[in-house]
């Protein structure tokens, strides 16, 4: 098990994970987002090599559309 602070909340999933593996189990594929991993910006083309640890705070922000 891998233990996440995500947006401020402890959140556990089986390990091993990758950025793109979390954005899919937060059902936030295909919608535009920024990810912030332990203070530092995680560009979109490296979510796939990004490999998450133990302990990682993460802020997702969803980008959203409107007028």
């Amino acid at each position: 098990m891998i233990a996440l602070t995500i947006n401020g909340q402890s959140r556990s999933f089986p390990g091993p994970l990758n950025v793109s593996r979390l954005i899919e189990e937060l059902e936030l594929e295909g919608k535009r987002i920024a990810l912030e991993r332990n203070g530092e910006i995680v560009p979109r083309s490296q979510f796939d090599q990004v490999a998450l640890a133990d302990g990682d705070a993460l802020e997702i922000v969803v980008a959203v559309g409107g007028g």
